[in-house]
């Protein structure tokens, strides 16, 4: 073979491998996905909703009973703050509710003895009364004999004398009464005002004791706990955080849609997820979250092209038995694909059905 003819062999097998080349990989950028235009699709990661335990009261931490990595269950103990001093005061409150109630009984019988006092009062002025009716009786018939020269004037200026007295020793007696009163209306202001200074004891009491009891710090979820933030000895302030948690029953991935595909989102709509760490599960998931404003958004005009480029939040959450059943296995920060049915009536390709049920 010549060489002129070997050489124009040469650059056309060239020239065939490269467009083979190329049509490779404007195949493999054009190739549909296999999904079809009910359906979209993006990447994302596991996710889940973290909680801070933190003490409501600042102090020192005396023991934290779990470890990073552990699960814990509703109301189980994560950590107990110190409570000595919290202890000293509901001691003291506690002695104050005693004395409260002494001071309760001392003012009711405060007020027992001035309602005596007035039910003596009462009775004296019954006395007088009736001394002042016989008084003014005897001055009556002695002013009568008097003026028929019958009695001496003497003695109808002595029973004057003795019902004036009998008026006065009277009015005495009413404003003991009045006192007597004065004295019952104070002593129940007393009754009263120990009844306070009790309510407010016990009140301090019940505030002391939810403070202990929130010293101990407990979870109301299964979680796993992902970080201990701080550790026995220290002095927190309030709201001082100890641990960081994950809350295994609410576990989702986040990923992106373009406008066109976000915009025929609903709440509720099936999403299938693959985890890059274990491809051969298909785990079933629903929209829970769209976001309302896109992201990416150019800060300029906004030409098509541009608008392609806006993308919007979508949130997938795992059906929570599914996650109760396989709770050990969840991991969050693992990438992967989210599958969406945008059209009801499409139908799910056979790689990806469901292959774990709760």
């Amino acid at each position: 073979m010549k060489p002129s003819v070997k050489k124009t062999l040469t650059r056309s097998v060239l020239a065939l491998a490269a467009l083979a080349a190329v049509g490779l990989i404007v195949w493999s950028e054009l190739r549909p996905n296999g999904l079809g235009e009910g359906f979209a699709s993006g990447n994302g990661r596991i996710e889940a909703t973290e909680i801070d335990v933190a003490t409501k009261l600042g102090g020192r931490i005396r023991e934290i009973a779990v470890d990073e990595g552990d699960f814990v269950q509703p109301g189980q103990v994560l950590a107990r703050m110190d409570t000595e001093v919290l202890d000293a005061q509901l001691n003291q409150a506690r002695a104050q509710v005693r004395q409260a109630e002494n001071a309760i009984l001392t003012a009711q019988a405060q007020v027992a003895m001035r309602e005596s006092e007035k039910a003596t009062a009462e009775a004296v002025v019954h006395q007088r009364q009736a001394e002042l009716t016989a008084a003014q009786k005897r001055h009556k018939r002695t002013e009568t004999l008097v003026a028929r020269n019958a009695m001496a004037r003497q003695q109808l200026d002595d029973d004057l004398a003795a019902k004036q007295s009998a008026q006065a020793a009277l009015a005495a007696s009413r404003a003991q009464v009045l006192s007597a009163e004065a004295g019952i209306a104070a002593a129940r202001s007393q009754v009263i005002e120990a009844q306070s200074a009790l309510e407010a004891a016990q009140a301090s009491v019940t505030r002391l004791q939810a403070d202990i009891a929130d010293s101990e710090l407990k979870t109301d979820r299964v979680a796993r706990v992902q970080y201990r933030v701080a550790q026995p000895g220290e002095v927190l302030a309030a709201g001082g955080k100890l641990l960081n948690l994950v809350d295994l029953a609410d576990v989702y991935m986040t990923f992106f849609l373009p406008e066109r595909q976000a915009g025929r989102v609903a709440l509720g709509s099936e999403v299938h997820i693959v985890i890059d760490a274990a491809p051969e599960y298909v785990i079933p998931a629903r929209v829970s979250y769209v976001a309302s404003v896109a992201q990416f958004t150019p800060k300029t005009v906004e030409t098509e092209s541009e608008r392609e480029k806006l993308m919007f939040r979508v949130k997938a959450r795992i059906d929570p038995a599914l996650l109760k059943k396989h709770m050990e296995q969840v991991k969050t920060g693992l990438p992967g694909m989210a599958y969406l049915k945008l059209d009801d009536a499409a139908e799910w390709p056979a790689h990806l059905q469901v292959n774990v049920t709760p």
